[in-house]
């Protein structure tokens, strides 16, 4: 029976590069080797194409009836209809001192919630037990974890202040001042904040300093993400443009124009591969950070978009006044896509957020906070040692202590991480050329071998005395030469600093003010 033909796209996609090359192979044995594991690779891309061809399933994700659309099922439909431990998932706390913002730990356990008005709530979300709640009488402007869930800051109306989950103030930073947004870099143990003045700043939360911090020139910021790829700031402004920024380069790393109205929201994905910005012109679109060439998709929605997020396994979901939109892919093939849920919540949507390994969707409006459950939109598998939901105490102490001896210093920080890997050819063909020159070569190696002479007309004193005596014969010429070089070099030195406006001060008209005089132009 012959098998059926594998799509050539499918077998391309688990291909594992090209051809090994056997022309650096010297002997048979291991030409024949190379051959035998190519033929292997090449048995296991087939296999993995061809088990693909019975994938046709989409995985976790809702899948509708042939006249039914998955944007049509409501919260309480989806939660009679999956586990009671899911089902948990799903809440809705209804508080007073709205609007809210929210962020989840990297782990996706634990929940930060800050009012406008001064309530501040940390709590286990999944287990619904509370860490700390307090009301600090002041405007809260956002909130942000740190490396830990026991550790949290807070952008209150002047300062930023540090607590702990007790709620316990443990620091106080008055340099930075109004600030609008927060993002905390994890593996470079940075707090990067926006400000009300346009003042960028990054402070180092394991000493305890502010690394950098100068003026964006771009007035007040309240539109700001990270990209996860590289930890560079993007924000938006009201020119519609978005801004890169690094903490060791005063300007904007890129520059890209992305609406011709005010932007209203912003976000990169996981990966670091897209962008999604949001303006005024009721559009959304979506951009590959890598290129910025021109968007890779455009939507048009009814308002205009004020909040985005992007999933880790690619949904993309986005809030229009008080109605929440969540799409299977961030760039969909065709230019109006049909969502694959929509939910209305209770009041204007001001924070947007997926839980890391789990598929839920927070979302914080003026009046509280709600837990949206969208399956297929959370990574399933977790690595125990990048972010473990399950962790304990011990496993917690070990990740801060292995965290901050793998801590990435500030300077890596650029659109291009790789960078680091490659090498400066003009720069170093430059240091090769300047040893080159006999100025830095060492003498070279007298390697002096003399005739061997007849029995008895020669012996190795005689020997080893000519090759002496030729020694320091070369030796002497190449120093000879070298001081020839150094002497040339000076003299062309002395050349390009002496100037002709250099007015010797034996002259009788020449003063020491003359330096001050106009010099005539020559006509």
């Amino acid at each position: 029976m012959r098998k059926p033909e594998i799509d050539k796209k499918l077998l391309k996609k688990h291909l594992r590069g090209e051809h090994a090359d056997e022309k650096g192979v010297k002997t048979k044995f291991f030409k024949e080797k190379l051959k035998r594991k190519e033929v292997y690779l090449e048995y296991a891309a087939e296999q993995a194409a061809r088990a693909e061809i019975l994938k046709n399933e989409e995985e976790g994700f809702i899948e509708a009836d042939q006249d039914e659309s998955t944007a049509d099922y409501t919260q309480k439909e989806i939660v009679q209809n999956v586990d009671i431990t899911a089902a948990t998932k799903h809440f809705n706390l209804s508080l007073d001192f709205g609007p809210y913002r929210l962020r989840y730990t990297k782990n996706g356990r634990h929940l930060l919630l800050g009012g406008r008005r001064g309530h501040i709530a940390a709590f286990d979300w999944v287990t619904k037990r509370i860490h700390c709640e307090m009301n600090v009488m002041e405007e809260v402007a956002d909130v942000s974890w740190l490396h830990l869930e026991t550790m949290f800051a807070c952008a209150q109306k002047n300062w930023v202040y540090f607590y702990d989950n007790q709620g316990t103030e443990i620091h106080c930073i008055k340099r930075m001042s109004r600030v609008n947004r927060m993002e905390f870099l994890p593996y470079h143990f940075l707090l990067a904040t926006a400000s009300s003045e346009g003042f960028l700043s990054w402070l180092d939360v394991s000493i305890g300093e502010i690394v950098a911090q100068y003026n964006s020139k771009a007035g007040d910021i309240r539109i700001m993400c990270q990209n996860p790829y590289n930890a560079v700031l993007c924000t938006g402004g009201s020119k519609g443009v978005v801004s890169m920024w690094s903490p060791t380069v005063r300007e904007p790393l890129a520059k890209v124009l992305v609406h011709s109205t005010p932007m209203t929201a912003i976000a990169v994905d996981p990966k670091g591969m897209h962008l999604a910005t949001g303006g005024l012109d009721r559009s959304l679109k979506v951009w590959d950070i890598r290129k910025l060439s021109g968007p890779l998709a455009v939507y048009k929605c009814g308002m205009a978009v004020n909040e985005i997020d992007i999933s880790q396994k690619g949904v993309l979901a986005f809030s229009t006044g008080n109605i929440c939109e969540m799409y299977k892919q961030t760039v969909m093939e065709s230019e109006n896509p049909s969502p694959y849920l929509r939910e209305r919540v209770n009041d204007y949507v001001y924070g947007l957020r997926f839980c890391p390994y789990e598929d839920v969707l927070g979302v914080s409006t003026g009046k509280g906070f709600t837990s949206l459950l969208v399956p297929g939109s959370g990574e399933p598998n977790f690595d125990g040692l990048e972010a473990n939901p399950f962790q304990t105490k011990k496993q917690r102490r070990e990740h801060e202590v292995h965290a901050l001896l793998e801590k990435i210093p500030m300077d890596l920080i650029s659109l291009e991480p790789n960078e680091i890997r490659g090498v400066d050819v003009e720069t170093l063909q430059d240091k090769v050329n300047a040893k080159k020159s006999i100025l830095f070569v060492k003498p070279p190696r007298i390697d002096f071998k003399s005739r061997r002479k007849m029995k008895g007309k020669g012996g190795s004193a005689n020997a080893a005395k000519n090759k002496q005596i030729v020694k320091d014969a070369k030796r002497k010429e190449f120093i000879k030469d070298a001081k020839k070089a150094r002497d040339k070099v000076f003299e062309q030195h002395k050349e390009k600093s002496t100037t002709e406006d250099f007015i010797p001060l034996e002259s009788s008209n020449a003063t020491v003010l003359d330096r001050f005089k106009v010099k005539k132009k020559n006509k």
